[in-house]
């Protein structure tokens, strides 16, 4: 679909936006937060990585222009979600809540990946019951 000469393009997206589904919504908000994540990632994040010594600099630039750095899990964006899924849980915070903050759809995913990250797994109910018995 072309916009016409003499309608702006904003007032255009407007007036279907109204009409979208919401199949159509959640692509356009996931495209633009993918959008985000990836300027996040190349101009803030992964700089001030290689900053800190972190990570190798970005060598000389791309032909076409694009920031390419090297691909890393351990020292990714994604490093933010596990360490702030880690401190949640360090704090007390139940799977259940967790996985709703993160998007999973099953907790039961939450907690396979994270828990590891639940040093006093247990702490609770072993107190519990040293306290029946003192």
């Amino acid at each position: 679909m072309t916009a016409p000469d003499s309608l702006p393009l904003h007032a255009l997206a407007e007036d279907n936006l109204a009409a979208a589904s919401p199949d159509l919504l959640r692509a356009m908000v996931k495209t633009f937060a993918d959008a985000l994540m990836s300027y996040f990632n190349s101009y803030v994040w992964k700089p001030a990585l290689a900053e800190a010594g972190v990570i190798a600099p970005l060598e000389g630039g791309n032909p076409n222009g694009a920031r390419v750095w090297e691909p890393s899990r351990e020292h990714g964006f994604h490093a933010l979600r596990h360490f702030y899924a880690s401190e949640e849980l360090e704090a007390g915070e139940s799977i259940v809540s967790l996985a709703r903050w993160l998007g999973h759809s099953d907790p039961g995913f939450t907690l396979r990946k994270y828990s590891h990250f639940l040093p006093r797994a247990g702490a609770r109910g072993s107190a519990a019951i040293d306290a029946i018995f003192a």
